[in-house]
């Protein structure tokens, strides 16, 4: 490996990294890595899918988008997430690689209706 010493090492790294992603291993790697990002609608006081199935300790992103004039707030006590969406607005909220199980979520400022719950399996 005398040409890692004539180049450097943050150019030889550099070089390997290259040659990795014109044989496309990189592009798996991360396409493993990416969190999945999951589409979820408030409309008319209530989310929708008011069910969201996710694969079990993989974290992902929901990418809540609020259709109603006012804002409402995701909270999920069990997920510690209390992300207010403007009106008209999208938001993204990351969301930790999860155990199996069921995670309750609903709107602060309309809990009788905008509730819903996260599966991961």
């Amino acid at each position: 490996m005398t040409w890692v010493r004539t180049m450097g090492a943050p150019r030889a790294v550099l070089i390997v990294l290259l040659l990795a992603a014109v044989a496309g291993v990189p592009a798996a790697v991360l396409a493993e890595d990416k969190p999945a990002k999951i589409p979820v609608t408030t409309e008319n006081n209530r989310f929708v899918p008011a069910e969201i199935k996710v694969k079990a300790n993989q974290p992902f992103v929901l990418v809540v988008t609020n259709k109603d004039a006012k804002p409402e707030e995701f909270e999920s006590k069990e997920l510690r997430i209390e992300k207010v969406i403007p009106g008209g607005k999208t938001a993204s909220i990351r969301v930790r690689a999860l155990k199996p199980g069921t995670y309750p979520f609903f709107g602060e400022y309309n809990p009788k209706t905008a509730q819903g719950k996260i599966v991961a399996k």
